[in-house]
């Protein structure tokens, strides 16, 4: 069974280390949990390792949907964390909580966003 946020709150609070590492498809997720990663992060930097972009504001839910099914159908033990790509949670909740399911859906257990306050 795979690890999960209630697992890594506890490693946290009880002074342990936790390893995270972002992967972006089967082969280095597999690889990655095998070696027993805490944490898998399914980022958005996807879009310039994998995808070539300048940048991550090209990268949309539908990409990053998929790789993280990919990156979920190789996990085994870690928690499995997705970022929500630009501009698919700033303009409103609805959005956010929409978006952030379909990661969950796609086999995420935790959601990224980066912002401010």
């Amino acid at each position: 069974m795979h690890k999960s946020v209630q697992d890594i709150i506890k490693m946290k609070k009880d002074g342990k280390k936790i390893s995270v590492i972002t992967s972006y498809d089967y082969t280095l997720a597999s690889l990655c949990d095998k070696s027993g990663i805490d944490v898998l992060l399914v980022g958005d930097s996807a879009g310039m390792v994998m995808l070539g972009y300048e940048n991550t504001i090209p990268v949309t839910m539908d990409q990053m949907c998929m790789f993280t099914e990919s990156v979920s159908r190789a996990r085994k033990n870690a928690l499995l964390v997705a970022d929500l790509p630009f501009m698919s949670y700033q303009a409103n909740i609805e959005d956010a909580i929409k978006n952030s399911g379909r990661l969950i859906k796609a086999g995420a257990e935790a959601v990224k966003l980066e912002g401010g306050t």
